[in-house]
């Protein structure tokens, strides 16, 4: 049996870069190793489902690109509200 290189185009690259972020994430907030209120998970869930987001729309995957923009902006306002309350005395 031969192996075969896997050849992957720019926005599958893009996808599985967007995807383990966050799933990664995901994963450190189930193992409590990041606590779902850090500012990383959230900036984790920005770039991951930005990223996702831009794969689907060059992938011409038009569902996936809703999904992961409004996940994309909910995690952009959460992690706007908690630097807005971390500045509030």
């Amino acid at each position: 049996m031969a192996l075969h290189a896997v050849q992957m185009t720019g926005a599958e690259i893009v996808a599985t870069m967007g995807v383990t972020l966050l799933l990664g994430a995901y994963y450190l907030t189930v193992t409590e190793r990041m606590a779902s209120d850090d500012w990383r998970y959230h900036l984790a869930n920005v770039v991951g489902a930005g990223l996702s987001c831009f794969a689907s729309y060059l992938l011409r995957f038009f569902p996936f690109v809703v999904l992961e923009g409004v996940w994309c902006a909910v995690a952009l306002w959460s992690l706007w509200r908690g630097r807005t309350s971390s500045l509030e005395p």
